[in-house]
């Protein structure tokens, strides 16, 4: 449970119809298996004890006795097994019989939720044998435990803060008011469904559908156990069906037809973090609920959740090349507007040979595209100097004339040089200054030229150098659009190999694909025979790294020590940890002492669920402290 972390676990055991006592010791066996592979939270299907289709047998009191007795026994033989455990059986309370599930954890019986919605249409016909436990309350005795009933318990966990856990059954998710909604508004981040839903043509994407869509708007963990192979097959056949699914994603799914056990990982802390985050989150409506506490061991559940290398990038190409098309409209929309509100002709961009610069000239393209203007009032402007390679200068001018922008050469070593003489730097050397001047002369050319021309400056830069405050102050830091300004580096090099793919244009093709070959780099200092001396990640660390840390910390706001531990598993045989400690270490140490430079920063689109404008994502003072966040990392060393 280190890191908010717990497993949990969907089970389809093979029933015989009727037999409790077969299907009981089914479920024993599956439950301590779960229990041994770390799942902590364990769901059977519905009527599991005695079988979904054992129709008018429910009235038999032979199969209510021994479905409680085998309730108590399955109770007895799981003390020793860590978890909480969800069984269905018909239990019989105040003279009714309910479809209900009952919660187990450590040998005792911590409560029973009875069912809610019965269908009773088309093959179902619950309400034929059972009643509804809507506004159902009490307590009832099953052998020597007082239990809880009712369909309004909440079970937390005491061990994991967050962890509150309420059980619907099969027909209550399809209803138009799912129990699960008031459930998670009393705090539910865990929600289980026992079910047996029949199988008809198309259904099964229906019922993920649902799923997801229900984990997403409770942002909450969903368990669904539903029955399969062993059902009676006299009018249905069950497929068995299992889901474990996250905030809307699908953490885990059974094959169907072949009674698997699944397991996911749910991440509390996440679930947490995102309710609090959401405004129009209204949780804690306790009224009327009953908490019951359960136990779970204190340790450290094993992830067997991937977590993207790329966060910001789509795995699946469709998906990505569909992402890249929107990014590049929405950054190309929101220059579209500040032209138009400005009543500007002209765009006015420095362009370097380099990703960030080629991903804005190719969307201040698009943007005059959109907007009917001729290509030739974009004017990029080449700015070599000390540091600047053949390579570079040439890609620089030949994407220049492939997009039809008017290409302007500035040559800016005489001015830096008198500069230098001003102030009284030594060319010789090669210090921050010699290096940060080069990029206010640039910047000063680009308004400058902005002014003749009438025209706006289009900022490159990207969110991961933002971050990090790799950008020089009121250097390239400092535009008046920054088109860039969402994007992180690892998504800028897609959507450029994305235009690549897509421009119908050979020769531009060509000239993208060799800019996506280059090295990183500012081009700040002299080169070494003739090629790029200064490669940005080898001062600053890995982009990738950089990003996976930005989204998890912005976007969950997870501790330093638990994006150690995610980045350790997901970049495991790419980076050691003590590579990735160190980089972590410079990346909050970093992003504190450079937000002063984000807190002046240009306007630009948001793109993505990540931002760092002041304005909207991050409100987040420039002299706040590190001390706690880089102390929670020294724990690690």
């Amino acid at each position: 449970m280190k890191d908010g972390f717990i497993k949990a676990a969907a089970a389809t055991p093979r029933i015989q119809v009727a037999d409790c006592v077969s299907n009981t010791r089914e479920i024993i066996e599956k439950a301590k298996e779960m229990s041994q592979a770390g799942a902590r939270i364990l769901v059977f299907p519905e009527l599991s004890i005695t079988g979904y289709t054992c129709g008018d047998l429910f009235w038999q009191e032979r199969l209510l006795t021994s479905a409680k007795e085998q309730l108590l026994k399955a109770a007895a033989a799981l003390k020793d097994v860590e978890g909480l455990i969800f069984i269905g059986l018909p239990l019989v309370f105040d003279g009714k019989l309910y479809n209900t599930a009952a919660v187990l954890n450590r040998g005792n019986i911590l409560g029973i939720v009875p069912k809610i919605h019965l269908p009773n249409y088309g093959e179902f016909y619950e309400a034929r044998h059972f009643a509804s436990g809507r506004g159902v309350e009490g307590s009832v005795k099953i052998g020597d435990q007082e239990v809880a009933f009712g369909s309004n318990l909440l079970f937390t966990c005491e061990e994991l803060p967050g962890l509150t856990v309420a059980a619907e059954i099969c027909e209550d998710l399809w209803a138009p008011a799912p129990p699960s909604v008031a459930h998670a508004m009393a705090g539910a981040t865990v929600i289980v469904n026992l079910s047996a839903s029949d199988e008809t043509v198309g259904k099964s994407d229906y019922r993920r559908a649902l799923i997801k869509g229900q984990s997403a708007r409770l942002l909450c963990g969903y368990v669904y156990a539903t029955a399969g192979n062993g059902e009676s097959t006299q009018d249905l056949v069950f497929g068995g069906q299992n889901l474990i699914c996250e905030d809307g994603s699908v953490l885990a799914e059974a094959e169907m037809f072949q009674n698997q056990t699944i397991y996911g990982t749910f991440d509390i802390q996440k679930l947490c973090g995102e309710r609090q985050r959401i405004s129009t989150w209204e949780g804690e409506q306790c009224q009327g609920y009953t908490r019951i506490a359960f136990h779970l061991p204190e340790e450290e559940t094993s992830i067997n959740r991937r977590f993207a290398a790329n966060p910001f990038v789509p795995e699946e190409t469709a998906e990505r090349n569909r992402r890249c098309d929107e990014i590049l409209t929405i950054q190309a929309m929101g220059l579209v507007k500040r032209l138009e509100h400005t009543h500007s002709k002209g765009a006015v961009l420095g362009i370097s040979g380099g990703l960030d610069s080629t991903l804005a000239l190719l969307v201040t393209a698009r943007a005059f595209d959109i907007l009917g203007l001729d290509r030739e009032g974009i004017t990029a402007v080449t700015m070599p100097c000390f540091g600047t390679t053949d390579r570079t200068y040439t890609n620089a001018c030949e994407l220049t004339r492939r997009l039809g922008a008017e290409l302007l050469e500035v040559d800016i070593k005489k001015a830096v040089l008198q500069h230098f003489e001003d102030i009284g730097q030594d060319p010789s050397v090669h210090d921050v200054t010699y290096e940060n001047a080069q990029a206010r002369e640039r910047t000063q050319v680009l308004m400058d030229v902005a002014n003749q021309n009438g025209g706006l400056v289009i900022g490159t830069g990207d969110m991961s150098e933002l971050a990090l405050g790799w950008a020089t102050y009121n250097g390239d830091h400092m535009s008046m659009y920054g088109v860039n300004s969402s994007v992180p580096k690892t998504l800028v090099r897609h959507l450029v190999q994305y235009c690549a793919d897509t421009c119908e244009d050979k020769e531009l093709q060509e000239v993208l694909v060799d800019i996506l070959d280059t090295p990183v780099s500012p081009e700040l200092l002299p080169p070494k025979e003739g090629e790029i001396a200064q490669k940005t990640e080898d001062l600053v660390g890995p982009y990738e790294l950089h990003d996976f840390y930005l989204y998890y910390m912005m976007r969950f706001g997870y501790a330093p020590s638990k994006i150690y531990r995610l980045a350790r598993q997901t970049f495991e045989g790419m980076y050691d940890k003590d590579t990735i400690l160190k980089w972590l270490n410079t990346f909050y140490r970093r992003f504190f002492a450079q937000q002063f430079k984000r807190s002046c920063l240009p306007d630009g689109p948001k793109t993505g669920s990540v931002a760092l404008s002041p304005r909207g994502d991050l409100r987040m003072p420039s002299d706040a402290c590190a001390n706690i966040w880089l102390r929670d990392l020294e724990d690690l060393m």
